[in-house]
């Protein structure tokens, strides 16, 4: 979240430096201090949007597991109401009819992996059967089935909540591990163009602090009235 706000400020303050000279002018006839200062306003301005998701979604994801309990808590829930107060299976049906049955359900559909009952992913009563499409959107909306651990019969099959859905799209966008290999590569091109941007604010704060500390006291004085 502090590097949302590190991008819209800096938008806000590379507004006016846009006024005074053209988009990607790096002043090299300058001092040093100048041409870092074009350098981390043309990376800065050309890394915006990217920026923008990156940060989006990494915030998204960090309320992963939060998101997770809220479904579980509301729309898993509820359907498992009936199962409610029964003690834990202790005998479990056959998993290969499950997922056959649960194949047999949901035609097209992958099965992505099998929650057994009793851990994080499923319920005391249940497995649940996690499917994903066939292409690069729907192969991350994951679809969860739910099936009676001991009679093997489907209870529920619904799809996951928009919250849900916001987290499953916003991890690709985050990592970038969609699109083979070239996206990778421009990931990783944006990833460094980004620490350029960092470690150039960092020189240009530092370089303003020791400016300022150097300014005659009357300088500073009179600076501050204004």
């Amino acid at each position: 979240m502090l590097l949302l706000v590190a991008v819209v400020s800096g938008v806000v303050l590379y507004a006016p430096f846009t006024r005074k000279l053209a988009f990607g002018t790096v002043r090299h006839e300058r001092s040093r201090h100048v041409r870092w200062l074009d350098l981390h306003n043309l990376l800065g301005i050309v890394t915006l949007v990217w920026l923008l998701v990156v940060g989006s979604t990494g915030v998204i994801n960090t309320w992963a597991d939060l998101l997770l309990k809220v479904w579980q808590k509301t729309e898993l829930a509820e359907m498992t109401a009936p199962y409610a107060g029964l003690p834990p299976v202790t005998q479990l049906g056959s998993m290969q009819k499950v997922i056959d049955l649960v194949q047999e359900t949901e035609p097209g559909m992958l099965v992505r992996y099998v929650a057994f009952p009793g851990t994080n992913f499923a319920t005391l009563h249940h497995y649940i059967v996690y499917l994903q499409g066939d292409t690069p959107l729907t192969s991350r909306l994951q679809k969860p089935v739910l099936v009676d651990a001991q009679t093997g019969a489907v209870t529920a099959s619904v799809a996951l909540p928009w919250y849900m859905v916001a987290l499953r799209v916003s991890q690709p966008l985050h990592f970038g591990d969609y699109g083979g290999q070239a996206l990778k590569l421009l990931w990783a091109l944006l990833d460094i163009a980004t620490i350029v941007v960092l470690v150039t604010s960092l020189y240009l704060w530092l370089k303003r602090g020791k400016a300022e500390a150097a300014k005659p006291a009357e300088v500073r004085a009179a600076e501050e009235a204004v």
